[in-house]
Protein backbone atom coordinates (compact mmCIF):
# COMPACT_ATOMS: atom_id res chain seq x y z
CA UNK A 1 0.00 0.00 0.00
CA UNK A 2 2.62 2.80 0.43
CA UNK A 3 4.51 1.34 -1.68
CA UNK A 4 1.49 2.14 -4.40
CA UNK A 5 0.97 5.31 -2.79
CA UNK A 6 4.03 6.92 -2.97
CA UNK A 7 4.18 5.68 -6.58
CA UNK A 8 0.92 7.78 -7.45
CA UNK A 9 1.94 11.03 -5.57
CA UNK A 10 5.13 10.69 -7.39
CA UNK A 11 3.42 10.30 -10.83
CA UNK A 12 1.41 12.91 -9.87
CA UNK A 13 3.75 14.95 -8.71
CA UNK A 14 5.58 14.75 -11.63
CA UNK A 15 2.40 16.39 -13.64
CA UNK A 16 1.77 18.95 -12.31
CA UNK A 17 5.32 20.07 -12.00
CA UNK A 18 5.12 19.55 -15.78
CA UNK A 19 2.01 21.91 -15.92
CA UNK A 20 3.91 24.38 -14.07
CA UNK A 21 6.60 24.31 -16.26
CA UNK A 22 5.03 24.57 -19.53
CA UNK A 23 3.00 27.58 -17.87
CA UNK A 24 5.84 29.11 -17.03
CA UNK A 25 7.97 28.93 -20.09
CA UNK A 26 5.00 29.45 -22.41
CA UNK A 27 6.91 32.29 -24.16
CA UNK A 28 9.79 30.17 -25.44
CA UNK A 29 7.66 26.72 -25.57
CA UNK A 30 5.07 28.21 -27.88
CA UNK A 31 6.04 28.68 -31.35
CA UNK A 32 3.54 31.26 -32.14
CA UNK A 33 1.73 33.66 -31.11
CA UNK A 34 -1.32 32.33 -29.72
CA UNK A 35 -3.90 35.44 -30.54
CA UNK A 36 -2.45 36.00 -33.87
CA UNK A 37 -3.21 34.26 -37.36
CA UNK A 38 -0.31 32.46 -38.51
CA UNK A 39 -1.43 30.39 -41.44
CA UNK A 40 -4.20 31.41 -44.18
CA UNK A 41 -6.67 29.38 -43.38
CA UNK A 42 -9.55 31.62 -42.25
CA UNK A 43 -13.13 29.76 -42.10
CA UNK A 44 -11.12 26.50 -42.63
CA UNK A 45 -9.33 24.76 -40.24
CA UNK A 46 -6.09 23.47 -41.03
CA UNK A 47 -5.25 19.56 -39.73
CA UNK A 48 -2.45 18.64 -38.08
CA UNK A 49 1.12 19.10 -40.33
CA UNK A 50 4.60 19.16 -39.50
CA UNK A 51 3.94 23.14 -39.41
CA UNK A 52 1.12 23.22 -36.76
CA UNK A 53 1.51 19.65 -34.63
CA UNK A 54 -1.83 20.48 -33.34
CA UNK A 55 -3.79 22.09 -36.43
CA UNK A 56 -4.84 25.92 -36.97
CA UNK A 57 -8.51 27.02 -36.04
CA UNK A 58 -10.73 28.73 -37.76
CA UNK A 59 -8.89 32.09 -37.58
CA UNK A 60 -5.64 30.59 -38.35
CA UNK A 61 -4.08 30.03 -34.74
CA UNK A 62 -1.92 27.54 -34.05
CA UNK A 63 -3.68 25.04 -31.88
CA UNK A 64 -0.49 24.17 -30.29
CA UNK A 65 0.15 27.31 -28.86
CA UNK A 66 -2.91 28.51 -28.05
CA UNK A 67 -3.26 24.79 -25.70
CA UNK A 68 0.39 25.64 -24.05
CA UNK A 69 -0.77 29.77 -23.48
CA UNK A 70 -3.85 27.93 -22.26
CA UNK A 71 -2.25 26.46 -19.40
CA UNK A 72 -1.38 29.65 -17.88
CA UNK A 73 -5.34 30.61 -17.83
CA UNK A 74 -6.12 26.99 -16.16
CA UNK A 75 -3.52 26.92 -13.72
CA UNK A 76 -3.79 30.25 -12.29
CA UNK A 77 -7.65 29.87 -12.20
CA UNK A 78 -7.26 26.48 -11.06
CA UNK A 79 -4.73 27.65 -7.83
CA UNK A 80 -6.23 30.53 -7.35
CA UNK A 81 -9.60 29.67 -6.63
CA UNK A 82 -8.57 27.08 -4.60
CA UNK A 83 -6.78 29.39 -2.21
CA UNK A 84 -9.46 31.07 -1.63
CA UNK A 85 -11.69 28.12 -1.58
CA UNK A 86 -9.78 26.86 0.70
CA UNK A 87 -9.64 30.41 3.01
CA UNK A 88 -12.80 30.03 3.22
CA UNK A 89 -13.39 26.69 3.99
CA UNK A 90 -11.14 26.07 6.79
CA UNK A 91 -12.19 29.25 8.21
CA UNK A 92 -16.03 28.31 8.48
CA UNK A 93 -14.62 24.90 9.28
CA UNK A 94 -12.48 25.35 12.43
CA UNK A 95 -14.93 27.71 13.56
CA UNK A 96 -17.50 25.12 13.35
CA UNK A 97 -15.47 22.52 15.12
CA UNK A 98 -13.96 24.37 17.18
CA UNK A 99 -16.21 26.24 18.97
CA UNK A 100 -18.84 23.73 18.36
CA UNK A 101 -22.64 24.60 19.89
CA UNK A 102 -24.85 27.35 18.39
CA UNK A 103 -21.66 28.58 15.97
CA UNK A 104 -21.15 25.03 14.94
CA UNK A 105 -25.49 25.03 14.33
CA UNK A 106 -25.63 27.71 12.24
CA UNK A 107 -22.55 27.48 10.24
CA UNK A 108 -23.19 24.07 9.21
CA UNK A 109 -26.66 24.71 8.35
CA UNK A 110 -25.72 27.37 6.37
CA UNK A 111 -23.20 24.76 4.47
CA UNK A 112 -26.15 22.54 4.19
CA UNK A 113 -28.18 25.23 2.16
CA UNK A 114 -25.24 25.94 0.03
CA UNK A 115 -24.55 22.38 -0.60
CA UNK A 116 -28.09 21.96 -1.99
CA UNK A 117 -27.58 24.57 -4.99
CA UNK A 118 -26.10 23.36 -7.81
CA UNK A 119 -22.46 25.16 -7.79
CA UNK A 120 -22.47 25.26 -12.09
CA UNK A 121 -25.39 26.73 -11.92
CA UNK A 122 -24.75 29.01 -8.89
CA UNK A 123 -21.41 29.98 -10.80
CA UNK A 124 -23.31 30.69 -13.69
CA UNK A 125 -25.32 33.17 -11.63
CA UNK A 126 -23.05 35.11 -10.51
CA UNK A 127 -20.95 35.63 -13.34
CA UNK A 128 -23.79 36.66 -15.14
CA UNK A 129 -23.83 39.18 -12.46
CA UNK A 130 -20.34 40.36 -12.23
CA UNK A 131 -18.69 41.51 -15.03
CA UNK A 132 -16.47 38.78 -16.53
CA UNK A 133 -12.85 38.84 -15.85
CA UNK A 134 -10.68 36.98 -14.32
CA UNK A 135 -10.86 38.14 -11.30
CA UNK A 136 -14.49 37.46 -10.71
CA UNK A 137 -14.32 34.01 -11.96
CA UNK A 138 -11.78 33.64 -9.30
CA UNK A 139 -14.36 34.64 -6.66
CA UNK A 140 -17.34 32.90 -8.12
CA UNK A 141 -15.24 29.23 -7.98
CA UNK A 142 -13.74 30.16 -4.75
CA UNK A 143 -17.46 31.14 -3.36
CA UNK A 144 -19.10 28.02 -4.69
CA UNK A 145 -16.33 25.30 -3.59
CA UNK A 146 -15.82 26.01 -0.46
CA UNK A 147 -18.71 23.39 1.30
CA UNK A 148 -16.67 19.97 1.00
CA UNK A 149 -13.35 21.71 2.32
CA UNK A 150 -15.54 23.14 5.19
CA UNK A 151 -17.35 19.73 6.35
CA UNK A 152 -14.06 17.89 6.43
CA UNK A 153 -12.24 20.59 8.39
CA UNK A 154 -15.31 20.95 10.58
CA UNK A 155 -14.73 17.25 11.40
CA UNK A 156 -10.91 17.16 11.59
CA UNK A 157 -11.15 20.18 13.93
CA UNK A 158 -13.91 18.73 15.91
CA UNK A 159 -11.69 15.46 17.10
CA UNK A 160 -8.74 17.29 17.49
CA UNK A 161 -10.98 19.98 20.20
CA UNK A 162 -11.49 17.33 22.29
CA UNK A 163 -7.71 15.50 22.20
CA UNK A 164 -5.62 15.78 25.89
CA UNK A 165 -3.20 18.36 24.45
CA UNK A 166 -5.58 20.98 23.26
CA UNK A 167 -7.70 20.78 26.90
CA UNK A 168 -4.42 20.99 28.67
CA UNK A 169 -3.97 24.21 27.08
CA UNK A 170 -7.14 25.67 27.06
CA UNK A 171 -6.86 24.94 31.24
CA UNK A 172 -3.45 26.50 31.59
CA UNK A 173 -6.02 29.52 29.68
CA UNK A 174 -4.60 29.67 26.15
CA UNK A 175 -6.99 32.06 24.29
CA UNK A 176 -9.19 30.50 21.69
CA UNK A 177 -6.85 31.96 18.86
CA UNK A 178 -4.17 30.70 20.57
CA UNK A 179 -5.30 27.13 20.58
CA UNK A 180 -6.76 27.10 16.79
CA UNK A 181 -3.64 28.76 15.39
CA UNK A 182 -0.72 26.91 17.35
CA UNK A 183 -2.65 23.30 18.34
CA UNK A 184 -5.46 22.71 15.96
CA UNK A 185 -4.63 24.04 12.61
CA UNK A 186 -0.76 22.49 12.52
CA UNK A 187 -3.01 18.78 13.18
CA UNK A 188 -5.31 19.57 10.50
CA UNK A 189 -2.77 20.61 7.93
CA UNK A 190 -2.31 16.98 6.11
CA UNK A 191 -5.75 17.26 5.55
CA UNK A 192 -5.89 20.38 4.33
CA UNK A 193 -3.35 19.86 1.96
CA UNK A 194 -4.73 16.79 0.24
CA UNK A 195 -8.41 18.53 0.14
CA UNK A 196 -6.53 21.41 -1.70
CA UNK A 197 -4.78 18.87 -4.43
CA UNK A 198 -8.10 16.90 -4.93
CA UNK A 199 -10.02 20.54 -4.60
CA UNK A 200 -7.56 22.09 -7.72
CA UNK A 201 -9.25 19.34 -10.07
CA UNK A 202 -12.40 20.32 -9.32
CA UNK A 203 -11.68 24.18 -9.87
CA UNK A 204 -10.52 23.16 -13.37
CA UNK A 205 -13.45 21.68 -15.06
CA UNK A 206 -15.88 23.80 -13.16
CA UNK A 207 -13.70 26.64 -14.72
CA UNK A 208 -13.44 24.99 -18.03
CA UNK A 209 -17.52 24.17 -17.71
CA UNK A 210 -17.83 28.16 -17.08
CA UNK A 211 -15.89 28.61 -20.31
CA UNK A 212 -17.23 26.53 -22.24
CA UNK A 213 -20.61 28.50 -21.85
CA UNK A 214 -19.18 31.87 -22.28
CA UNK A 215 -18.88 32.50 -18.75
CA UNK A 216 -15.08 32.56 -18.70
CA UNK A 217 -12.08 34.48 -19.41
CA UNK A 218 -12.83 36.86 -22.18
CA UNK A 219 -11.29 36.21 -25.57
CA UNK A 220 -9.11 36.72 -27.79
CA UNK A 221 -7.27 35.40 -23.84
CA UNK A 222 -6.51 31.14 -24.89
CA UNK A 223 -8.71 28.94 -22.49
CA UNK A 224 -8.86 25.61 -23.08
CA UNK A 225 -12.83 25.87 -21.75
CA UNK A 226 -13.20 28.56 -24.20
CA UNK A 227 -11.19 26.81 -26.97
CA UNK A 228 -13.64 23.57 -26.84
CA UNK A 229 -16.67 26.02 -27.15
CA UNK A 230 -15.28 27.73 -30.27
CA UNK A 231 -14.87 24.47 -31.90
CA UNK A 232 -18.23 23.24 -31.26
CA UNK A 233 -19.44 23.87 -35.08
CA UNK A 234 -16.44 22.29 -36.16
CA UNK A 235 -16.86 18.74 -34.62
CA UNK A 236 -17.47 17.02 -37.65
CA UNK A 237 -15.14 18.48 -39.55
CA UNK A 238 -12.23 19.61 -37.44
CA UNK A 239 -12.16 17.20 -34.51
CA UNK A 240 -8.95 17.93 -33.07
CA UNK A 241 -10.07 21.62 -32.12
CA UNK A 242 -11.62 20.15 -29.20
CA UNK A 243 -9.65 16.95 -28.90
CA UNK A 244 -6.69 18.62 -27.93
CA UNK A 245 -7.83 21.15 -25.36
CA UNK A 246 -9.91 18.53 -24.17
CA UNK A 247 -6.83 16.25 -23.21
CA UNK A 248 -5.13 19.29 -21.79
CA UNK A 249 -7.82 19.49 -19.17
CA UNK A 250 -7.84 15.97 -18.56
CA UNK A 251 -4.15 15.92 -18.17
CA UNK A 252 -4.44 18.52 -15.49
CA UNK A 253 -7.08 16.92 -13.62
CA UNK A 254 -5.49 13.15 -13.88
CA UNK A 255 -2.12 15.13 -12.49
CA UNK A 256 -3.99 16.79 -9.20
CA UNK A 257 -6.23 13.71 -8.39
CA UNK A 258 -2.87 11.20 -8.79
CA UNK A 259 -0.93 13.75 -6.64
CA UNK A 260 -4.09 14.43 -3.83
CA UNK A 261 -4.68 10.53 -3.92
CA UNK A 262 -1.31 9.70 -3.37
CA UNK A 263 -0.54 12.06 -0.12
CA UNK A 264 -4.05 10.85 0.81
CA UNK A 265 -3.20 7.08 0.93
CA UNK A 266 0.18 7.84 2.49
CA UNK A 267 -1.37 9.65 5.43
CA UNK A 268 -3.62 6.81 6.10
CA UNK A 269 -1.55 3.85 5.69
Amino acid sequence: MKRRAGTMELVGGAMVASLVVVAILAPWLAPHNPIRAVAPTFGNPAPPSWAFPMGTDELGRDVLSRVIYGARISLTVGVAAMAITMTIGVAIGLAAGFFGGKVDFVLMRFTDVMLTLPGLLLAMAFVSVLRPSLLSILLVIGIVSWTGIARVVRAEALSMAQRDFVLGARALGASPARLIVRHVLPNVMPIIIVMAALGTSGTLLLDASLSFLGLGVPPPTPSWGRMIEGATMYFRVAPWLATFPGLAIFYAVLAFNLLGYGVLRRRSA
